[in-house]
């Protein structure tokens, strides 16, 4: 399922096998949060921009349209039209930051839709059960996602209903499989870390979800409100008492230098909605820094949004029409910038993969982090 083909430190270079194809790790997985990518783009954009693993979200589709009608529909690969890798969020983290309203007990979670208002319970089964039917290759357990600063008491009551909750996201898998239901039989759990920024907290639970031996792990609340140092610690902690044969994914996380760093700390997975946002708002990423094509000196610019990048947009357009679409409010622009952002995030882990591979990830740190992070 996961080979490790290359180290470097405490990077690695690995491949993630799945029932729908490798993905060679380190990698981006491009958000798709209700089975599409905001700014327009479809799943054949998708490959045009190198995405080898999309991401979509349990709380979403379990609202709109219903995880009825995409099993019904023959799963969420086919309705999509994406026959490469999905992995579903469990939903925790948006009841977490969307609902208005919601209710924790050990049953599960209450909580009003942020659409329409409606009341809705998700218990870990629930979330199972869901994603079984989306089809996904691989299911994130359910959990709370706690914000920052929070009470130590509170934190750690939390994590161990986190860790009752994986147990029954784990056993409600295995009686799917052994009915023989579900979407796609090959599906696979991860387990999600949690503790906020208590070093004891972190390491027992992580301790406490490695002797389930799931398929994968997840570091989980994080970038909720504490600093980058606090983020860095924290991963650094927990990647000592992870699995070293199972993929490590740090959720929802983040500029191209928290990827670098994350790779650095022996991270395999990431995703992000930050390409297609900063897109949507003009705010490009290349290999000089990030560029804000909204801005006037780009009016007569003939020159394209990146000259080292490879992505269609680079290759026909130019910045000057970039400016032009963004100031005329035509969706092409959009379009444009997000599957620019996308491109360039794949494109930064394909670079990363192969430094890893060939030992030089300390020196792409030192050339890059600070380069990338950087406003134009």
């Amino acid at each position: 399922m996961f080979e490790i083909i290359s180290r470097d430190g405490r990077a690695r270079r690995g491949r993630f096998t799945t029932p729908h194809g490798a993905v060679e790790t380190p990698v981006f997985m491009n958000v798709g949060t209700q089975a599409a990518i905001k700014g327009g783009l479809s799943a054949a954009d998708l490959r045009t921009v190198g995405c080898q693993m999309e991401l979509s979200n349990t709380y979403h589709l379990h609202l709109r349209p219903g995880e009825e009608i995409i099993r019904d529909m023959g799963g969420l690969h086919r309705f999509m039209r994406w026959d490469g890798p999905i992995l579903t969020d469990s939903g925790g983290f948006q009841i977490f930051s969307l609902a208005k309203l919601r209710k924790i007990t050990e049953e599960g979670t209450a909580f009003n839709s942020h659409i329409d208002g409606r009341h809705i319970f998700m218990s870990p089964e629930d979330s199972i059960r869901i994603q079984s039917a989306l089809g996904s290759d691989v299911a994130m357990a359910f959990d709370e996602c706690v914000g920052i600063p929070a009470p130590y008491e509170y934190v750690k009551d939390s994590c161990d209903r986190t860790l009752r909750w994986l147990v029954r996201c784990r056993d409600e898998l295995g009686r799917i499989r052994a009915d023989g239901g579900g979407t796609n039989p090959g599906q696979m759990l991860f387990g999600i870390n949690q503790g906020a920024v208590y070093p004891d907290l972190r390491v027992r639970h992580m301790d406490a979800i490695a002797g389930l031996e799931l398929d994968g792990y997840a570091i989980g609340g994080l970038a909720v409100g504490e600093s980058t140092e606090e983020m860095y610690d924290t991963i650094s902690l927990v990647e000592e008492h992870m699995p070293q044969d199972r993929p490590r994914y740090l959720m929802g996380v983040g500029t191209p230098a928290n990827i670098i760093e994350g790779v650095s700390r022996g991270v395999d997975f990431f995703d992000c909605v930050m390409p297609a946002r900063n897109g949507r708002h003009g705010h490009l990423f290349t290999w000089d820094g990030v560029r804000n094509i909204k801005n006037e000196k780009y009016a007569r610019d003939p020159e394209p949004i990146d000259p080292a990048c490879g992505c269609p947009v680079c290759r026909s357009y130019s910045r000057a029409y970039l400016h032009h679409l963004f100031a005329a409010e035509e969706i092409l622009g959009l379009r444009f910038a997000v599957m620019h952002n996308l491109f360039f995030y794949n494109s930064l882990l394909e670079q990363l993969r192969a430094a890893v591979a060939a030992g030089t990830l300390g020196a792409f740190r030192g050339e890059y982090e600070a380069r990338l992070a950087q406003r134009i």
